[in-house]
């Protein structure tokens, strides 16, 4: 099933995140890990892509696992950045070939070894340009893509980064997923200026359970991301004590997905951290709203 025709539909939805593992020893593992939140149903998982490719053989053969096992729809990220042109076409067709129906393209993330590079020798520089590459192909993909509520990194100001991302959904893009956000309000900020932009593609937030104080520090070097003081609060007050800072971090979580389901958005994106139990917990806190047209 296409992710656009979930999105599409009028009652609320959540999806969640999955990464694959870095060696073949913990293939196993993590694939039984996907498969558990799988087992909670949710709209669809994505299962992404390491940073230049180092993950990718493992990438699809979890999502096709996962919607052989639990015929949950998937969403396979691919990168660019670090490939030929060669291996991405031989990528999109090998997708196309295991029946998997949504890719999530994107640059992927600069390593340190190709930061050495020099940049006008790469084949790709910016997602639109894999996105165009997936339209090309023939085939007749759901595309995803992500977006910066804080402002990608690369980009000067936030009115030139809308400006690329609509360069990039008018490629072919059929919704948005946000970065973490821990503050709705800027993802609601957010919201109204793409659409002031004329960028009208679903958006979905990506929220990311914070469920122990050592992410915090990760999360905000990955993503930038404000942290409230609200938020900050809890960390400190909770975050020496392991189980109480989990569940008050998966009570943030549950909190700022209410909000924005009570707001008109219907669509969430969970970032699980590979954690079934975190998972199960916000699906559970969430059972008698999921699925439900309030509308």
């Amino acid at each position: 099933m296409k992710i656009i025709d979930i999105l599409n539909r009028k009652n609320m939805s959540l999806s969640f995140e999955v990464f694959p593992p870095k060696k073949e020893s913990s293939f196993e593992t993590v694939k039984a890990t996907a498969e558990k939140i799988a087992a909670n149903h949710p709209a669809f998982m994505s299962v992404t892509y390491g940073a230049g490719g180092g993950t990718s053989r493992y990438t699809l053969d979890i999502a096709k696992d996962i919607e052989n096992v639990h015929q949950v729809p998937t969403l396979a990220h691919l990168t660019c950045v670090s490939s030929s042109r060669e291996m991405v076409k031989e990528k999109i067709e090998e997708i196309h070939s295991m029946g998997l129906e949504n890719i999530m393209a994107l640059r992927g993330d600069l390593t340190p070894e190709l930061e050495k590079t020099d940049s006008s020798t790469w084949a790709y520089r910016h997602a639109v340009e894999l996105v165009r590459e997936i339209k090309e192909s023939g085939y007749d993909f759901c595309i995803g893509a992500a977006c910066y509520p804080e402002v990608h990194p690369d980009s000067k100001n936030q009115r030139e980064d809308i400006k690329y991302l609509k360069e990039k959904v008018d490629a072919g893009v059929d919704f948005l997923t946000t970065q973490m956000v821990f503050d709705n309000n800027l993802f609601f900020n957010f919201l109204y200026k793409i659409r002031e932009a004329g960028i009208t593609v679903p958006v979905l937030p990506g929220i990311m359970p914070i469920t122990n104080a050592n992410q915090v520090e990760r999360a905000i070097k990955l993503s930038g991301s404000f942290m409230p003081q609200r938020f900050k609060s809890i960390v400190d007050y909770f975050g020496s004590d392991p189980e109480a800072m989990k569940q008050a971090g998966i009570a943030y979580a549950t909190d700022q997905i209410i909000d924005l389901y009570a707001n008109g958005i219907t669509n969430v994106h969970v970032y699980s951290m590979n954690k079934p139990d975190v998972a199960e917990a916000i699906m559970h806190n969430l059972s008698d709203i999921l699925w439900k047209d309030f509308i």
